[in-house]
């Protein structure tokens, strides 16, 4: 099984208030051994869509970058999607939640749930 490290200008890039947010809800699970996994399925209108989740495996060709000690994980296919991606917390008014702003992205739904 292969791991690597890359740096982050190669991958995603969490800001401080997602890894505040991230590093917050692990502290609810009471899990040290999970990491925020991102990547990309199948599905939507736009033909894409973001997955965010909890994980603990090591997955063959995974890419991890630490965040201020929390580890993000994407699988090498997802990669080549979220080159320079970078996911927010925003948490106003009118919108609680992760966002992604992802430059490699050529176009999106009307609902923003997809890309492509």
């Amino acid at each position: 099984m292969t791991v690597q490290t890359e740096d982050t200008a190669q991958g995603v890039i969490l800001t401080d208030e997602a890894a505040d947010k991230v590093r917050s809800l692990l502290d609810q699970e009471g899990r040290d051994d999970l990491r925020l996994r991102v990547g990309v399925q199948p599905g939507g209108c736009s033909g894409l869509r973001y997955q965010l989740y909890f994980d603990e495996r090591d997955l063959d060709g995974d890419i991890i970058a630490d965040f201020n000690g929390v580890q993000v994980v994407t699988d090498r296919k997802s990669a080549a999607y979220l080159t320079g991606a970078t996911i927010d917390f925003v948490d106003t008014i009118e919108k609680q939640g992760f966002t992604i702003d992802n430059p490699m992205a050529t176009g999106s739904c009307a609902c923003g749930d997809s890309f492509n």
